[in-house]
């Protein structure tokens, strides 16, 4: 999940220039109602999902002070999950602040900014997490203070959690192991696969590799031991190269929505871009527009904005006592060729006039 402000802005306004689905800014009133799956009994891997169109508060009945902690914002996937946070905190007229780890070794970096917020006196603290289980000491200081703690995207596994904003990201992994099952099922020829599924650790990643993993079991997929490593560009980059290396009959490269990007501009250096096909496990600018120049085959989008509008509600709610639906997310679809021209983008992906933004007054 690494790309330059820049070519962030490039590509956003890139898909700005050819879409011609933008309903006008994402305006602060028109998200909802939203096509969501909430769990029952929230937080249990095993829980069943059951769809709901999910509706906001209109307003909080006061100006609560909420802090979100993101592990960065190098990347067009969370500057999404920032643009969410502070329109829907602006549309519910609250206080926000922002703090970003700078990427997902810093853990303890993550951990003091939590505390921060809480020592400075935040109601709600929202987390997109680092670590499945690194920031549980702190959730549970936290949660002992009676502030809520809202798992936001990435998946936190303390039980001290308030309410989860986010998707499963074994669903994410499945979907596109499924579609590589679905085109190569067992019988046909095998094809090798490089899979590449984000940095050691992160639950997300966890999830994202069991769920493509158990997709493609029995099918004609060969899948490459999986290779880890940091969502910047320049480790995936090299991952891949070294993979293309080691493997000169590779048929895919899959992995994060970063190894999709730069596998692209990899696999055309080596004029390989015709023979090796490239999807992602997740949504960002240049995924779409790799799908949109036929770059990119697929990619399941889980509507990132969305998700830290919902998390808000949920500090919201639950700070107010009200009603919250404490395990929900966007319903997962997958984007590819045939249904790209019908993507509503502002669900997904921040607009191009959007930089981030770190706090709300």
């Amino acid at each position: 999940m690494n790309r330059s402000s820049l070519r962030v802005s490039l590509l956003v306004s890139s898909l700005m220039a050819t879409a011609t689905m933008w309903h006008g800014t994402a305006s602060a009133a028109d998200w909802f109602p939203y096509k969501a799956e909430s769990t029952e009994p929230a937080f249990a891997a095993d829980g069943k999902k059951s769809p709901i169109d999910y509706k906001p508060l209109a307003k909080a009945s006061k100006k609560w002070d909420i802090c979100v902690s993101f592990p960065h914002m190098k990347d067009a996937y969370w500057l999404g999950v920032d643009y969410g946070v502070i329109e829907e905190a602006k549309r519910q007229g609250v206080k926000l602040q922002v703090a970003d780890a700078g990427g997902y070794t810093n853990l303890s970096k993550q951990v003091s900014q939590i505390e921060d917020c809480v020592s400075r006196g935040a109601n709600a603290v929202i987390i997109g997490a680092i670590s499945g289980d690194g920031l549980n000491n702190v959730i549970k200081a936290t949660a002992a203070k009676k502030v809520p703690v809202i798992d936001l995207v990435n998946g936190i596994n303390s039980p001290d959690i308030s309410a989860k904003s986010l998707v499963s990201f074994y669903t994410m992994g499945q979907s596109t192991g499924e579609y590589l099952a679905k085109k190569h099922p067992a019988g046909s020829p095998p094809v090798k696969v490089g899979w590449f599924p984000g940095p050691a650790g992160a639950s997300w990643v966890e999830a994202a590799n069991k769920g493509f993993m158990d997709a493609v079991k029995g099918s004609a997929v060969v899948v490459l031991d999986p290779k880890y490593g940091d969502t910047g560009k320049e480790v995936q980059s090299k991952l891949v190269e070294d993979a293309l290396q080691a493997n000169p009959d590779l048929a895919y490269i899959a992995g994060t929505a970063v190894t999709a990007e730069a596998a692209t501009g990899v696999l055309r250096s080596r004029n390989l871009d015709k023979k090796v096909k490239v999807l992602s496990f997740y949504m960002t600018p240049g995924v779409y527009e790799g799908i949109q120049k036929g770059r990119i085959v697929a990619s399941p989008a889980d509507s990132m904005v969305i998700q830290g509008r919902i998390a808000v509600d949920q500090a919201v709610r639950l700070l107010e006592g009200k009603e919250v639906t404490k395990h929900v997310g966007p319903k997962i679809f997958v984007v590819d060729s045939a249904n790209i021209k019908t993507v509503k983008l502002d669900d997904i992906l921040p607009p191009a006039s959007f930089k981030p933004v770190f706090e709300v007054k």
